[in-house]
Parts: C-alpha cells; sequence; structure tokens
C-alpha cells in the first residue's frame, strides 16, 4: 500500500531494483543487479547498525523518457543538522566499541544514509538496511546468518518512519526511532522511539494552553501523517480540557499563494490570538512570509517539537511577528566528547570500500565552499579545490555546537538502547534462555524478533542521568523542554528555556513553568488573552450561543434564590429553603427574618401603648378602691367595675404576647388569653347591662320580684357561667387543632415571615364569633336603657363603648386578613387596644372626672337630686 504513495519515477525505479534469474521458480533466491545511489556513511563491524537521517533536503529526479533505463536521482541543500545527528550515530558506535563493559569482545558497525527528506529516498535506504548490498537475501520468513543490518535508528519524520516500519515488519527488523510520531503498538510492533508519543506532545501543549488560561486558540498542521495525527488528537483532547479551535487550516504541500493568502486571512480576522501549529519548518516558512506581507502582528505562536528549535525563522524580519513563540522541545542532554568527535572528522579518514560512503566528502564541500574532486573545467572556473586537511575551526559552523543537543540526544539514547539490548542478549546463559526450550540468541543465526525481546526490556541510565526504558508501547520516558523565543534589543534571537513537562512527576505536577521568564511580545510584556467569550463570574452561569462553539457563551445572571460559586458554571444551584442568594448570586446567605419584633419602632410603639393602657387601668383601680364607699362607686357596682378594670388589664397585658419571635407556647397562650381576657370584660359588661335594667324595673310597681335574680351571687355566676364557655372553646381549639409558629415564605423571596397559624379556623372563628355576639347583646341591651334616668345613665356609656367595641373588631376581620406577616399581628394588637381603651375611657372616664375634678358631684344627694331633677 505505501507503494501507491510513491510517484511513478519511485515506482518504476523500484520495480527495476530486481531481476529474476530464470531458476526463480524453483529457488527462493535472487541476486541485486544495481544498487541505489545513495548518499551515505558505512563503517564495518562484526554486528551492524542502520541510520537513516536527513542530510538534505531537496531530491532532484531524472528527466523519464521510457525508452531506457532512468539515471539515479540525487539530493541537494546540504543541512548540517542531520549530518551532526549522523555523526552522533556514529560519535556512540565509537564510544560503545571502546567501553570494555558494554558488548565485550563484539564491534559494532553502522550504515548510514540520507533520506534527503523524501518518502520514496527513505524506502530505497530502508529497502537496501533490510536486504544488504553485496550478498544475496532471501524472499521467505527463514533468513540464514546474521542479517544485514541488526536494528535501524530513523527516519525523523512520521511519514517516511510509518512506511519504512511496514516494510521492517517484513523482515521483523527493529527499528528505534529518536524522532517519529505515531501510535499504532499493535501495527508496528517491532517499533520503538525515544522521543515522547505524540498523544503526549498534545496533552503538553494543551497543559500549556490551561495553564494560561487560553481556549480559544487556531490550529494549522502539515499536511502529512504527523500533522494530520497530531491535530487529530488535539482537537479531541482540547475539547476535553473545555477548550475550543476557533478555525483548523491545513498547510499546503504545494505552497500555492492563493490557499496562503486564503489561511492567513483567516488568521487574521479571527478572535484567537493563539495559534497552535503542528508542522516543520518546511511547510510553515512559506505561511510565516505571507503574515509578513499581510502585517499580522499581536499573535502568540505555539510551536511544536517539529520546528521549536528551527533557527530558520530566526531572523529581523521575521522576529517581529514570531517573537515569544512559545513551543515544547525535545529534551536536551549532553554527550562528553562529541564537540571533539565532531571537530576531527576528516574525509580522508572515511573507508572507500563503500559505494555510498560520501555524506562526509559532501560535507566538507558545503562547509569550505570546494570540490574535493573537482569536474574538469572547475579550477578553471575559479573553483576552490579541498586538499580534506582543512581545519573546521577555522570557519563559523554549527558542527562544534553542542549547546542544544535535542534530537542528537535522542540518537545518542537510540543506539545505546540497541546495545544494552543485545548486551542482554549475549549475556544468556544456554537452558535459562527466555525463547522456546529455555534456548538463547546466537549472534551467528541471530533473528530481528529476538532482539525486540530484550529491546522492550531495556533499562539503563545515560551519564546525563536520564533513565531510558519503554513502555508497551515502545515508547521511552516522556519528558519535554518548554521554549520561549527571546528577542533581544540588539535585534538577536536567544532560546529560553522557561519549563519542563515530565510524564514521570506526580498527577498534577506534570507542567513546570516559570511565566515570569517568558518574554511576550506584546506591549503590555503580559500574556494575551485568547477566549471566545470572556469566563462567567461567580453569580451567572453559561449559556451556550446556538451553532457555535462551546467556548462561545453568554452569561447571564443566576435568578433570585439561586447562586453560583465558580468561574463559568454551567449551572445555578438553588438555596436551601432557609437561604437566599445574595446581591451577587455568588453565596446563599441566611434569609431575613420578620415578626413583630421589641426592637423595631412599630413593636416599641404598640408595646407602650399596651404597657400605658395597663397601668391606667391599675390607676383607675386604684382610684376606685381608694374613693370605693363614695356614692359614684357604689351606684355603679364596685364589684363588678373591679372585676372589669382587671379584665382590661388583662386584655392589655395579653397584646403584649403578640409581639416577638412566635414560639408554640406564645402561639397557643395569644389567642386564649385574648379570648378569655375579652369574654371577662365583655361578661361584665353585659352583666352591669342587666343589672342597670333590673334595678329600673325596680323602682315600677311589681318589680322588686326581678331584682332578686340580679343579686351579687348571681351576677358573678352570670360573669363565671359565661366566661367557662369561652375557656371550653380555647381548650377544645388547643386540643384539636392548636395555633402553631409557621415560616411563612410567601410573601417575600428573601425573607422568612414567623407568625402563629391558627391551626383550626373554625375554632378562632368561634372565639371570635362569641365575643361578638356577648357584645351585642351588651349594646341591645345598653341601647334599650339609654334614656334611663342620670342615676342609672351607665347604660349611655356602655352602649357607646360597645359601638367603639364593634366598629373596632368588624373592620378588624378584613384589615386581618388582608395584613401579610407580622402587620396582621399589629392588626390585632391595635383592635385589642383600641376596643380596650374605648372601654376604659366610655366607662371609667366620666367617673373618674367626676372624683377627681368634680367631688360636689360625688355625693349621694347630689345624684338624687339630678335624678329628681330629671323625672
Amino acid at each position: 500500500i505505501y507503494c501507491l504513495s510513491l510517484t511513478l519515477p519511485h515506482l518504476i525505479s523500484y520495480l527495476l531494483l530486481l531481476n529474476y534469474s530464470s531458476a526463480s521458480s524453483t529457488s527462493s533466491s535472487c541476486r541485486l543487479r544495481e544498487h541505489f545511489s545513495l548518499n551515505g556513511m558505512y563503517q564495518k563491524g562484526d554486528v551492524i547498525l542502520g541510520g537513516l537521517f536527513e542530510v538534505h533536503y531537496f531530491t532532484v529526479f531524472p528527466e523519464l523518457s521510457f525508452t531506457s533505463e532512468p539515471q539515479q536521482l540525487y539530493c541537494e541543500g546540504f543541512t548540517s543538522c542531520g549530518f551532526q545527528q549522523a555523526q552522533t550515530m556514529a560519535f556512540a558506535v565509537d564510544e560503545i566499541n571502546r567501553d570494555p563493559d558494554l558488548l565485550p569482545n563484539i564491534k559494532l558497525g553502522y550504515q548510514l544514509y540520507d533520506d534527503c527528506q523524501k518518502l520514496g529516498v527513505s524506502l530505497r535506504a530502508a529497502l537496501s538496511l533490510a536486504s544488504g548490498t553485496e550478498k544475496e537475501f532471501l524472499l521467505d520468513d527463514n533468513c540464514s546468518g546474521s542479517p544485514p543490518v541488526l536494528g535501524i535508528v530513523g527516519d525523523p519524520g512520521s511519514t517516511n518512519s510509518i512506511a519504512i516500519s511496514s516494510k521492517d515488519h517484513y523482515w521483523k527488523c527493529p527499528s528505534c526511532i529518536p524522532k517519529a510520531h505515531f501510535d499504532d503498538r499493535g501495527k508496528y510492533p517491532s517499533f520503538f522511539r525515544t522521543i515522547p508519543s505524540d498523544s503526549f506532545q498534545v496533552r503538553a501543549m494543551i497543559q500549556i494552553l490551561r495553564r494560561l488560561g487560553w481556549t480559544w486558540v487556531g490550529l494549522l498542521f502539515s499536511d502529512d501523517d504527523y500533522g494530520v495525527h497530531a491535530a487529530r488528537s488535539f482537537q479531541s483532547s482540547l475539547a476535553e480540557s473545555g477548550g475550543c479551535v476557533a478555525y483548523s487550516q491545513v498547510l499546503p504541500k504545494d505552497n500555492r499563494p492563493t490557499e496562503l493568502q486564503r489561511i492567513v486571512g483567516e488568521i487574521k480576522s479571527s478572535s484567537a490570538r493563539v495559534v497552535v501549529v503542528f508542522s516543520n519548518e518546511a511547510y510553515l516558512l512559506p505561511l510565516v512570509d505571507e503574515v509578513v506581507v499581510q502585517n499580522v502582528k499581536g499573535l502568540q505562536w505555539i510551536a511544536s517539537e517539529a520546528w521549536t528549535t528551527s533557527s530558520v525563522f530566526h531572523t529581523p524580519r521575521l522576529m517581529p511577528y514570531l517573537g515569544g513563540t512559545l513551543g515544547i522541545a525535545i529534551r536536551r542532554g549532553e554527550i562528553p566528547g562529541l564537540r571533539d568527535f565532531l571537530l576531527s572528522i576528516r574525509p580522508n579518514d572515511q573507508p572507500d570500500n563503500n559505494p555510498g560512503n560520501n555524506m562526509v566528502k559532501q560535507f566538507w564541500e558545503a562547509v569550505f565552499g570546494c570540490r574535493l574532486e573537482p569536474p574538469a573545467g572547475w579550477v578553471e572556473a575559479g573553483g576552490d579545490v579541498c586538499t580534506g586537511q582543512e581545519d573546521l575551526r577555522d570557519v563559523e559552523t554549527n558542527c562544534g555546537d553542542v549547546s542544544e543537543l535535542r534530537p542528537e540526544y535522542n540518537v545518542y539514547k537510540a543506539v545505546y538502547a540497541l546495545a544494552h539490548a543485545l548486551h542482554d542478549l549475549m549475556q544468556c546463559v544456554p537452558g535459562t534462555g527466555p525463547f522456546s526450550g529455555n534456548r538463547c540468541a546466537s549472534l551467528q543465526r541471530l533473528e530481528h524478533w529476538q532482539l525486540v525481546h530484550y529491546l522492550e526490556r531495556v533499562n539503563f541510565t545515560t551519564g546525563f542521568g536520564d533513565r531510558v526504558s519503554f513502555d508497551d508501547n515502545g515508547d521511552a520516558l516522556a519528558i519535554y523542554d518548554i521554549l520561549n523565543w527571546a528577542w533581544l534589543q540588539d535585534g538577536s534571537v536567544q532560546v529560553e528555556n522557561v519549563g519542563v513537562i515530565d510524564e514521570s512527576a506526580p498527577a498534577g505536577q506534570e507542567l513546570t513553568l516559570d511565566e515570569d521568564r517568558i518574554f511576550w511580545n506584546f506591549e503590555s510584556r503580559k500574556p494575551p488573552r485568547s477566549v471566545c467569550s470572556e469566563s462567567c463570574p461567580p453569580g451567572t452561569r453559561v449559556a451556550r450561543k446556538k451553532g457555535e462553539p462551546v467556548c462561545c457563551f453568554d452569561c447571564i445572571s443566576c435568578a433570585e434564590g439561586e447562586v453560583s460559586n465558580t468561574t463559568d458554571s454551567a449551572e445555578c444551584l438553588k438555596c436551601p429553603e432557609d437561604f437566599w442568594s445574595s446581591p451577587e448570586r455568588d453565596l446563599c446567605i441566611p434569609k431575613g427574618v420578620e415578626f413583630l419584633s421589641y426592637q423595631e419602632s412599630l413593636g416599641i410603639s404598640l408595646m407602650t401603648a399596651s404597657l400605658l393602657g395597663a397601668l391606667i387601668c391599675a390607676v383607675v383601680l386604684g382610684i376606685f378602691t381608694h374613693y370605693r364607699n363614695t356614692p359614684v362607686v357604689k351606684a355603679n357596682n364596685s364589684e363588678l367595675s373591679f372585676l372589669l378594670l382587671l379584665s382590661l388589664k388583662l386584655c392589655f397585658l395579653c397584646s403584649l404576647l403578640f409581639i416577638g419571635r412566635p414560639r408554640l407556647w406564645t402561639c397557643q397562650l395569644r389567642h386564649a388569653a385574648f379570648g378569655i381576657s375579652f369574654v371577662l370584660c365583655v361578661s361584665c359588661i353585659l352583666v352591669k347591662t342587666m343589672v342597670v335594667l333590673a334595678v329600673f324595673r325596680t323602682s315600677k310597681p311589681g318589680g322588686k320580684a326581678s331584682l332578686k335574680w340580679f343579686g351579687a351571687g348571681q351576677q358573678r355566676g352570670t360573669v363565671l357561667v359565661l366566661t367557662s364557655f369561652q375557656a371550653a372553646i380555647c381548650t377544645a381549639w388547643l386540643v384539636s387543632a392548636s395555633p402553631t409558629p409557621h415560616k411563612n415564605m410567601r410573601y417575600h423571596n428573601d425573607k422568612i415571615v414567623y407568625e402563629c397559624v391558627v391551626g383550626s379556623v373554625a375554632g378562632f372563628g368561634a372565639l371570635l364569633g362569641y365575643i361578638g355576639l356577648l357584645a351585642f347583646l351588651s349594646f341591645l341591651l345598653a341601647f334599650l336603657a339609654r334614656n334611663l334616668p342620670d342615676n342609672f345613665n351607665e347604660a349611655k356609656f356602655i352602649t357607646f363603648s360597645m359601638l367603639i367595641f364593634c366598629a373596632v373588631w368588624i373592620s378588624f376581620v378584613p384589615a386581618y386578613i388582608s395584613s401579610p406577616g407580622k402587620y396582621a399581628d399589629a392588626v390585632e394588637i391595635f383592635a385589642i387596644l383600641a376596643s380596650s381603651f374605648g372601654i376604659l375611657v366610655a366607662l371609667f372616664g366620666p367617673k373618674c372626672y367626676i372624683i377627681l375634678l368634680r367631688p360636689e358631684r360625688n355625693t349621694k344627694k347630689a345624684l338624687m337630686g339630678r335624678a329628681s331633677t330629671k323625672t
């Protein structure tokens, strides 16, 4: 299937590689007819390790005539980074060969190839490594002798590595990749890598975004396996973490100007200030050029490890746009001795017995701008000729720069992983081996899958202190550095290490980021805000916008009685029954409590009036007691007057039970005390009225017989019986459906109104009805006796007092029903006080006036005189 991805020249040259003999039908072997023309490096050894590196970045394909065998392709555009990685592998092999403790008596060799960043070239190199170059190779799975290469380090590119791993799997050749990205262990069982997987790279980026509060980002990715897989994983992971992708664009392979203009136009118009890019510099550089053309500034770029360390962007032209870039990079390491090794390279030191051993020569010519083997006319044209003895220290080159060993360090670890696996394999004791029959592997008949067994279990520590081992997916321990591109005042660029992401750290501590050291390429020198909608503060909830990503929303205030105490709350929570939302809707606070209190002005006024009434009753009672032998007191039935004053005093005092927080005992006592006190009061008035009528009848012939029925005992008994009826009503009411305190929340949402519910409306109605009945009878009898002589004119005052009483209590009913909460209690207290003051003033005011202010009228003669005058 991967052959289908090759261009036509690739496919034709691949098919022309093999030429079967006439005996191929009976023999499983064949011979190489031609060699691929590949750039490479070679060193002999007992065991050969293969390597694939990106030493050139451009491939030139020959013209096809389809009438003759095509010419070999060749590569251009030398890159020192890929060459340095290849040299790092050569250094690691040389260091292992000099180590007496690792693989003693075994010399490692290598065969390294340049893949020119092209899939077709990578496949050619991989096939050459897996099949061998100078000996027979077999087409079935049963190889004889040692394999041509024991394992392959590389290719750095994901697309190339996937294709190579598929081919290597046919030969079961283990691949230890320092840089490629893909995740399918079942499909590539012999694939290992020393770089963290794409899934961890994505998780690392998500953690950085979450740490800096960026939930609205743009996404750009290259049109290859690395970019597509990483972008797909990033989008799903970002959605799980609550973030959103504002736009997602594929960087075109062909760098079409119209497509680049369209992508940059979308970046420019988007509200996302953060752009995440999964790509290498080859895909990204044309887009950045278009960003410069359209002058799109004010963006925060997030770089994947594929271009974080690329210096091609560190130019005065690009840094105004890319300065402050944050990116994750492969863990930096240190390799002692590598710098001296790199500076000691000489093209003349390379063996010539391999036709592909030309990589060092190309490097030498690129660095010094000369030719080691000049073609005809080169010197005449003014070209320089190399001797091979030039000193690398005399030229400016990155060859000796070992300050940022990232891909090189992973190459180094990959070579050592293969060496340790082979060392463990060679330490096997016969009869205790891990394979069938407790067999051990043999170097003479070594099979790749046997090395894979040991590679899965390798565990060692590098000289830099990093532990190397592989998990079940073939991945090494995941750790990334976080880099920041600081644009200095002199125009230079300094790449700062501002943090690390370590998957082996405890949960929640994987990310370490020093935000104070980050260079922000903005006027504020602070990190930008990149959100579709600002966070909803506590007291509000998120309301999704229809048809838009989850990060785009409106903030709606919580309804009354609901709160949210977190940022970006999805819903508001209802407060408990006794609590209400604060004005900011971010906290449930206890509801206000409302009842008729002694501390408020209304309660104080009513309490004062009540106590004043009780005091007046006590004063009047004292006056009547002091003047109890005077005619005015005697003439008005002093015993009933005393009892009436006592009941009025109780009426005034019972109103105090309606003030204060309702309790069970106050709710039960207030109405009972009110009912019995008023019945006692009205009963006394009723009996007084009846006595007045009876006395008047005795003044007529034959009227003495009626007076005997209204003696003092009968009067007391009548009051007692009438009051007992009310006591019975109250007892039945309290037993059947007693009044209880109640939290009323219907009047106010934010207040609890404490009130007494009557329990039984019928009981409360019977209580009031009985008082009303006695009051009506008193009023009726007093009205009939209103025209009696002056010495019996108390009936007039009784009529007036009962008129006040009835008017107050008739108006009480609708006022009580319509008054909420504490005002209902205030209405009832007012009715009690008004009716009590009405009776007190109407009945006892005139008498006190005569007793205190007109003592001359407080004589029997005066009273009789008034009576004679009237008659």
